[in-house]
């Protein structure tokens, strides 16, 4: 149980790596906010998920890319838990369109979401932090960040402007013994709304192809990023900041 007694606060929370997150911290004794940005229902099954493991856990709705919802979240969370130790900034948007065809109400949309949405909750929680002098925040990044893809040059933008905020608040906020990181998940075994509507045929077949490009021969597992993200909060993570670590099973050696 080597975080009881902290609270861990993981954003866009209700399913896939943040869900996982979520619960691995619930088993390892944390107090848990499961915050999703619409799916109440999603968000309570993961806490109800996590109070079977024994932890303190509330469901919390917000859209991390709006303020007065960031201001609501923060003060849900430290009226249920006193404060918000451990930040997990996991929520994201990754919808597909070409460059040419980007508007820029779409950018924004996405940017706000993606980065936009660490550096509120960021500001929501980095003074509880500091007054307590102890702190962890974690960002997930993800590979288009450095591969670049075609059609999500907003998803590449936000997640490397992510490794940036990452590795000025490392060194911003060390005085204060917060330590700030970043994970960067390659080609993980995820639902979404494509393979939702795929028979599990095609969804087999999507993965074998998926996994094909992957110089370990397999998907990784949302369990694998949350593992990596319990670790940097750990005392065992204590020297570890400003860091970007790659879990992608050698897809990306950069």
């Amino acid at each position: 149980m080597t975080h009881a007694g902290h609270t861990a606060l993981v954003t866009g929370a209700g399913r896939n790596i943040g869900r996982a997150i979520a619960l691995a911290f619930a088993r390892e004794g944390a107090n848990v906010v499961v915050n999703a940005r619409s799916n109440r229902q999603e968000a309570e099954d993961v806490a109800r998920e996590a109070r079977a493991m024994g932890a303190q856990a509330i469901a919390a709705l917000a859209d991390v890319s709006d303020p007065a919802q960031v201001q609501a979240l923060a003060e849900q969370a430290l009226g249920a838990f006193g404060t918000v130790d451990i930040l997990v900034n996991n929520a994201a948007v990754r919808p597909g369109r070409p460059f040419t065809d980007l508007d820029y109400a779409e950018w924004r949309r996405i940017i706000g979401i993606d980065l936009d949405g660490a550096f509120l909750c960021t500001k929501a929680f980095v003074p509880g932090m500091i007054a307590q002098q102890w702190g962890r925040i974690i960002n997930l990044a993800g590979m288009m960040a450095y591969e670049g893809h075609a059609g999500y040059t907003p998803v590449s933008a936000a997640k490397m402007g992510l490794v940036g905020l990452t590795r000025s608040l490392a060194v911003e906020l060390a005085p204060h013994n917060i330590l700030v990181n970043c994970v960067s998940p390659g080609t993980i075994d995820t639902a979404n709304p494509q393979t939702d509507a795929m028979t599990p045929q095609q969804r087999a077949g999507a993965a074998a192809q998926r996994a094909a490009r992957v110089p370990l021969g397999r998907l990784g597992t949302p369990e694998e990023i949350a593992a990596v993200c319990v670790f940097l909060a750990s005392e065992g993570g204590g020297y570890i900041s400003g860091q970007t670590i790659h879990v992608n099973g050698a897809a990306d050696r950069r």
